[in-house]
C-alpha cells in the first residue's frame, strides 16, 4: 500500500462543506493547506487546515506557483461544479492527477450536453424544450406546462424556477439566463413525480453503480423549487435500473473517456423509469460515502483523496465490495431551516449516540442567517443525519426520531425547522435488501 502520512494535499476552496475534505484527509495523516481569496474568519477550511494561503482557485497560475514553492503532492475540489474546469487546468499544469478532464467536466456541467449524451445512448432524460419558445408564438403555442427552467450551467439549484403560464415563463428565463455560467437555459417538462439518485463510483474505467436513494423533496415553501429533505436506501427502482440502463451507462462513460471519480445523476421515476435531470461528477454534497463506508467498506472520499495524492483510486478493485442494496436500510436526513438567524441547534449531539447513526453534519452554526436570497436553494441545508437501520419499520422510526430530535430554533425560541421526510414518503419506494448482488 501507498504510504499516505506525510504528504500534502492542496484543497481549493474553503467552504463550510470541504471541511469533510480536510477532516479526513488530515485522518488519513496527510498535511492540509487550503487556498482561496476569503479571510480565514470567511472561510471555515482555513481555519482547521494545517496551512493555508489567500490565492484565487481561479487564478491558475497562481495556484500552480502556490503548488511548486509549497511542494504539494496532490490537489483537490471538492463540492463546486464552477470550479472544476479550473481544477482541471491547474493539475495539467502543475503535473498532477486530476481524475477527470477540462472536457469531461465542462460536459457533465452543462445540463445541455450531457443530455444530448445520455439520448445518444439510450439513457433516459426527461423531454424538453428549445430555446425558440421564448421569442417564436407558434412554438410557444406548443408549451405544455408546468415547465422547469434552469441555467445549463450553474449549481446549488440557483436560478431555477417552475412555470404555469406563459408570464412565469418570460420572468423564469431571464432569470436563468443571468444565473448561468454560460448564459444559457434549458426549459424542461416539469414532472412532479417521486425522485431517486443514482450514485456511480469509476475506477479504471470500470463503472459500478454504488447506491440508488429515494430522494425525497418537499413542497414546504411558497414560491420556490422543492428541496431535498432526505434520502432512504436502498431504492426500489434498483433492478430495473441495474437490468435496464447500466450496460447503456457504461457505453456511454467509456465513449467519453471517463476514466475515475464519482458522479450522481438525480433522476425524475416515472412509471419505474429513472429520467436523468441533474449531473455531478464529484464528491456529492450530500455525503452518501459515509453510508457506503459503514455498509460497504470502502469509502468513495478516501478513494479521491488518494487519487489526488497517487493517481489510483485504491490498492484493490473496489468492485469486490460495491453493492447497490448496501445489506441495510439506510437514511440520510436533511434539517432545512427557514429565512431567519439560528439561535440554536437541538439534538446534534444526542443524535451521534442514538443507535445506528453514522455521523451528523452541520452546514450553519448559531449565529448565522438564512436569508431570503437563501431561500429555494441547498443553502437551506443545516444539518445532515446519516444513518443505518434494521429494517424498514426502523426505518420509519428512525426518520421521525431524527426530526424530532433536530429542531432549529431562532432567537425568540421559533422553531425554523421545515418539514421533513413523512412516513407516505417510503410507501413503496424501498428495495428488498435481502437480494444477493454480484456483476
Amino acid at each position: 500500500m501507498v504510504e499516505l502520512k506525510g504528504k500534502k494535499l492542496l484543497v481549493l476552496g474553503g467552504m463550510r462543506i470541504s471541511c469533510e475534505i480536510i477532516r479526513k484527509a488530515q485522518e488519513m495523516g496527510i498535511h492540509v493547506a487550503v487556498t482561496d481569496y476569503n479571510d480565514p474568519k470567511d472561510s471555515p477550511g482555513k481555519q482547521i487546515a494545517d496551512e493555508s494561503y489567500m490565492v484565487s482557485t481561479t487564478d491558475v497560475d497562481a495556484v500552480v506557483d502556490l503548488i511548486n514553492r509549497g511542494h504539494m503532492d496532490g490537489v483537490l475540489v471538492g463540492f463546486n461544479d464552477l470550479l472544476l474546469p479550473y481544477y482541471a487546468d491547474i493539475c495539467e499544469k502543475a503535473g498532477l492527477p486530476c481524475y477527470g478532464t477540462r472536457k469531461l467536466f465542462e460536459l457533465f456541467t452543462d445540463k445541455e450536453q450531457y443530455k444530448q449524451l445520455c439520448r445518444q445512448y439510450g439513457v433516459p432524460t426527461i423531454e424538453e424544450y428549445d430555446a425558440s419558445v421564448i421569442t417564436d408564438p407558434c412554438e410557444r403555442a406548443n408549451v405544455q406546462y408546468p415547465v422547469v427552467v434552469k441555467p445549463t450551467a450553474s449549481s446549488g439549484a440557483r436560478g431555477i424556477t417552475i412555470c404555469y403560464d406563459d408570464n412565469e415563463l418570460d420572468g423564469a428565463y431571464k432569470k436563468a439566463s443571468e444565473t448561468s455560467v454560460n448564459g444559457e437555459v434549458l426549459i424542461e417538462r416539469y414532472l412532479d413525480e417521486k425522485e431517486a439518485t443514482v450514485f456511480w463510483i469509476f475506477q479504471d474505467g470500470e463503472y459500478h453503480v454504488a447506491m440508488i436513494g429515494n430522494r425525497h423533496v418537499k413542497h414546504n415553501q411558497e414560491g420556490v423549487i422543492p428541496l431535498p429533505a432526505g434520502y432512504s436506501f436502498p431504492a426500489a427502482v434498483t433492478d430495473r435500473y441495474l437490468s435496464a440502463v447500466v450496460p447503456k451507462a457504461r457505453r456511454m462513460f467509456q465513449s467519453v473517456g471517463v476514466k475515475n471519480g464519482m458522479m450522481f445523476m438525480q433522476c425524475k421515476v416515472l412509471d419505474g423509469e429513472c429520467l436523468v435531470y441533474d449531473i455531478g461528477y464529484r464528491l456529492t454534497g450530500s455525503l452518501e460515502y459515509k453510508i457506503l463506508k459503514a455498509t460497504c467498506g470502502y469509502d468513495p472520499m478516501e478513494m479521491m483523496i488518494r487519487f489526488a495524492l497517487t493517481g489510483k483510486m485504491a490498492e484493490k478493485k473496489v468492485k469486490e465490495k460495491v453493492n447497490p442494496y448496501l445489506g441495510k436500510y439506510c437514511y440520510n436526513v436533511s434539517r432545512l431551516c427557514a429565512p431567519g438567524k439560528i439561535a440554536e441547534i437541538t439534538g446534534c449531539k444526542q443524535m451521534l449516540c442514538y443507535p445506528g447513526v453514522i455521523d451528523v453534519v452541520t452546514a450553519h452554526q448559531p449565529g448565522e442567517v438564512i436569508t431570503e436570497k437563501m431561500k429555494g436553494l441547498l443553502a437551506q441545508i443545516t444539518v445532515r443525519v446519516l444513518g443505518t437501520s434494521e429494517s424498514i419499520e426502523g426505518l420509519y422510526n428512525d426518520i421521525g426520531h431524527v426530526q424530532r430530535k433536530i429542531q432549529i430554533l431562532s432567537e425568540t425560541g421559533e422553531n425554523l425547522s421545515l418539514n421533513g421526510v413523512e412516513g407516505s414518503d417510503l410507501d413503496g419506494v424501498l428495495a428488498d435488501i435481502q437480494k444477493t448482488y454480484w456483476e
